[in-house]
Order: structure tokens, then sequence, then C-alpha cells
């Protein structure tokens, strides 16, 4: 049976992707400073996948305008995360930091490295959650 004529289709979901870095068994943690009511809450650093960009694409430009680190980007951690009422996905990847770059604060108010008895010592955005769960074997 043909397609209905004026039937909408659903727009594909926007991803943002994150990355979970992880070195000597302690995972990065950023701090929001915008907008007001994530302020203050914890994220993994990433962003917005742009047209013509892969995931991987992404998640190093992101890394780069957010902490001024080269990245290696490796596996997904945990499941798609459904943002915005269906709208958007948040995709996880871990990542490796290249050479002997240091992450900076450069777009979040603070950031800390966290062991895995530290995951819940932080109020973490709900996006990030599911993922949190998924660390414990990763940093152990």
């Amino acid at each position: 049976m043909p397609p209905e004529p004026n039937v909408k289709t659903s727009p594909s979901p926007r991803v943002i992707v994150a990355a979970v870095i992880i070195t000597d068994g302690r995972v990065l943690a950023c701090q929001r400073s915008a907008p007001p009511e994530a302020a203050g809450k914890w994220e993994f650093p990433g962003g917005k996948v742009e047209a013509g960009e892969t995931e991987e694409d992404a998640l190093v430009r992101e890394c780069a305008e957010e902490l001024g680190v080269r990245v290696k980007v490796g596996e997904r951690v945990g499941p798609d995360v459904p943002l915005a009422h269906g709208r958007a996905l948040l995709r996880v990847y871990a990542v490796a930091l290249e050479g002997d770059d240091v992450p900076k604060a450069l777009e979040h108010s603070s950031m800390r490295w966290l062991t895995v008895d530290q995951l819940g010592s932080v109020p973490w955005l709900p996006a990030d959650r599911p993922i949190v769960a998924e660390l414990p074997p990763l940093l152990r």
C-alpha cells in the first residue's frame, strides 16, 4: 500500500555527543555555568553534532573547544539517552586524551576527576545519570 500523501514523518532526532574521559581510574566531570536551569549541575563534556560531521568529528571538535585538548574517540558507553521529549539523543563515547594534553575548564565553571566512590558526590544532569550508572566497571 503506498504511503498517504500528506502524512508527516518525524524528523530524525538531533544527536548530542559526550565524552567519558578516564585517566588513572578517574573520570572527568564538568560543572555547567549556563543556562540558568543547568548551572551548577555536572555533565560529561560534549555538544551537538553539526551538519556534515560524524559523531566522532563532533567529539574531537567539542573537546578542543570546551577543554583545549586533542582526543581519540573510542567505544560507546551506555545506551542512547532521549532528550528534549525525543527530539534529541545523547550518545556517549569513551575518549582518550592525546599526548600530554591536560583538560582546562574553558566553557565550564569547574572540573573534577572523580573516582568510582565519588561518582555520587556531584549533582549530575538527569541526562548524564544513566551514563554514570555504567561507569563503575570502567573505573576499577
